[in-house]
């Protein structure tokens, strides 16, 4: 008897067993079905919605100067390391000046000369004078006498123009800083015979000089975004070197024509950095945040729950109980997760996150 209320009870926990590891799979699977179909479910509810476009762009000076020698020659003293930080009017480089002071002593010689020829021709004319007036010398005479004193007077003039000209260069012979500003590069060295600037693109570049306090960020936007940006408009900065702080810039050129850059047609666009810092230096590459558009308390969807209907219509599916209804809505501005519904969806209402196959379709 005792055998038989053991087995009795074997058996039991064996069914229960059983019956427990068939059910349980069931129950279990219950509570994922429902969350599977939560997520193919979303609601229509009201945000902000910014429409931005991120594009890289390098930073650079908003005034960077080319410093060059209005005089040739050899330089003799360099006085400037790339990195120094100098103020308008300090020397930065020296140029030999030994063949210009040779000028200038001959310059003078020519001078000395010249005035001494002036002083003896005015005695000669002045004694002409006399004897002129006395009848004592003819008219053709005392008119060489004056043109002799005249072309005196202008070789002494030469001279000086010349002596002038001479000083001149030599004043140039020392290069000063056109601004304050920071020496970005010094290509030159000493000893090494530079080419005086007769122009603007001619001449020997001794070194390049940018006022670092304000800088800019130079990018290329394409054809459709840029008619949607305008002068004085804030864009966000970011960079590595910044980690996650961002800068504000503004907006101070937008090209007139376009042009082509890595095979894009668009339009050069500058944007001045309002407080820029030391960790921003010319030559760096950033992100540029535009804001394009914005929707203030939009009635939103995120994106993925918009489908394209007939033509360029856009169309959402409304959840009705088990079912649901195909409905076509306007959609305004739009980003990478929401899009603005303008007229057709409620806030509130819920709509399908996958498309089904079939349901009746409603306009609004």
């Amino acid at each position: 008897m005792k055998k038989l209320v053991i087995l009795l009870l074997f058996t039991a926990l064996a069914g229960g067993g059983y019956w427990y590891a068939r059910i349980r799979p069931v129950a279990a699977q219950a509570p994922k079905t429902a969350e599977r179909a939560d997520r193919r479910v979303t609601r229509a509810e009201k945000r902000d919605i910014d429409l931005t476009v991120e594009i890289s762009g390098d930073v650079a000076p908003e005034i960077t100067l080319d410093v060059k020698s209005e005089v040739g020659g050899k330089i003799k003293g360099l006085h400037i390391e790339a990195g120094a930080v100098v103020k308008e009017g300090d020397l930065l480089v020296e140029i030999d000046d030994h063949d210009l002071l040779s000028e200038r002593e001959t310059a003078l010689a020519e001078i000395e000369g010249t005035k001494l020829q002036v002083d003896r021709d005015k005695k000669n004319f002045t004694r002409g004078k006399d004897l002129f007036d006395a009848k004592l010398i003819s008219l053709e005479v005392f008119d060489n006498l004056s043109s002799t004193l005249a072309i005196s007077e202008n070789s002494y003039s030469k001279a000086m123009r010349k002596l002038q000209l001479v000083d001149d260069r030599l004043s140039k012979t020392k290069v000063l800083a056109p601004m304050a500003g920071t020496v970005l590069t010094r290509p030159v060295s000493e000893g090494q015979v530079v080419i005086a600037a007769a122009s603007v693109n001619s001449g020997t570049t001794l070194m390049t000089i940018a006022n670092l306090s304000r800088l800019l960020v130079e990018t290329h936007i394409n054809q459709i975004d840029v008619a949607r940006i305008e002068l004085n408009q804030v864009v966000q900065l970011r960079a590595e070197s910044l980690k996650d702080s961002e800068l504000e810039a503004r907006i101070i050129f937008i090209a007139p024509v376009a042009s082509i850059k890595t095979n894009v047609k668009g339009f050069q666009v500058r944007a001045l950095i309002e407080k820029p810092v030391a960790q921003l230096r010319p030559g760096m590459t950033v992100s540029v945040k535009v804001p394009i558009a914005r929707a203030d308390d939009a009635i939103a969807v995120p994106i993925a729950a918009v489908f394209k209907g007939d033509g360029m219509s856009k169309v959402v599916y409304v959840r009705s109980g088990e079912s649901s209804e195909k409905r076509q809505v306007k959609v305004g501005v739009t980003n990478v997760d929401f899009a603005q519904i303008l007229t057709g969806l409620k806030e509130g209402e819920e709509i399908l996150m996958v498309e089904p196959s079939r349901t009746p379709e409603k306009k609004s």
